[in-house]
């Protein structure tokens, strides 16, 4: 499960008590999160997410306690400069801003959770405005404003249930991947061998269309067999799909180019295709070229923004 999974899940599971929501509004540096990393902090001293990776969450817990108790939002800002850096700072060298707003009309309305998790469901981006002297965030877009982009959960389509796939399923679950495995070979395609994994035994062009793949979603074909990759990979190429990447040496992808440009597609569509899959980090071993894919998926969706 994705991190703003998890907050959606507890803000909704705490709906009702009074929270505090932590959000990172600016960074420098090598800051630890991203802008946009939230943490959720009820009155009981619960909390989910975080804002600096465990450098600072302690400080933001009080804070977050005492815009609870007042009502009203706080800007924080942290970096290694500060005289207690090793205790409440960024010893890593970066500085980030926060800003804590109650779970409130007056802070971050609760309904926006509601709002966040229906667009990612729908597959669809939200985007949220938080003017930054009043502290309110809402879908009002407006000059000055701090924009969060919510976008659709990450999805993996891994076409070839094969060793590697094994390994690549548990990684992309651990990186907040939703992961469907496809092939229509009965033997290999197994609750045994994937267990707890969303299987489709469809062709795999057929399921890749019905899949509908945005751009939040990765689609890697590992089966060698032409019959099965080359069709997925027709469907991927015909999507919007994020991250397209293909199992095999150069050689064979050269191969797998020439067959593909005969279906009509041009040099520009063909160069989507990450092949061979994943970035090379020398990998042997299922485990290892999953990990190499894996971190071409990251790396795609990274350089999307």
């Amino acid at each position: 499960m994705a991190d703003i999974d998890q907050l959606l899940a507890r803000a909704l599971e705490w709906r009702g008590l009074p929270l505090a929501l932590a959000t990172v509004v600016s960074t420098w540096g090598s800051a630890p999160r991203p802008r946009g990393s939230h943490m959720l902090i009820a009155a009981d001293g619960r909390f989910e997410g975080s804002v600096s990776g465990g450098c600072v969450e302690g400080e933001v817990l009080v804070a977050g306690a005492d815009v609870i108790a007042q009502g009203s939002p706080r800007r924080l800002r942290y970096g290694v400069t500060d005289p207690t850096a090793w205790e409440t700072g960024l010893p890593c060298g970066g500085e980030i801003e926060l800003l804590v707003q109650p779970v409130s009309e007056t802070g971050f309305p609760a309904h926006l959770f509601d709002r966040i998790a229906t667009a990612r469901l729908a597959g669809d981006t939200l985007l949220l405005a938080t003017d930054l002297d009043t502290g309110r965030t809402s879908e009002q877009a407006h000059d000055g404003a701090f924009l969060n982009s919510y976008g659709p959960p990450r999805r993996m389509l891994i076409v070839g249930a094969v060793q590697i796939g094994q390994s690549l399923v548990r990684l992309a679950r651990e990186l907040g991947m939703a992961v469907t495995v496809i092939d229509p070979r009965e033997r290999f395609l197994t609750q045994d061998r994937f267990p707890d994994t969303i299987l489709d035994d469809r062709w795999p062009d057929e399921a890749v269309a019905a899949a509908k793949p945005d751009r939040a979603t990765a689609i890697v074909t590992l089966s060698h067999d032409i019959k099965i990759d080359d069709p997925a990979l027709a469907a991927a190429l015909r999507s919007p799909a994020g991250y397209i990447a293909a199992l095999g040496s150069r050689r064979s992808h050269a191969r797998r180019l020439e067959r593909l440009a005969t279906m009509g597609f041009d040099e520009a569509a063909l160069a989507r295709i990450d092949g061979p899959a994943g970035i090379d980090i020398g990998g042997i071993g299922p485990a290892e070229i999953a990990l190499s894919i894996a971190a071409g998926a990251v790396r795609a969706f990274s350089e999307q923004g």
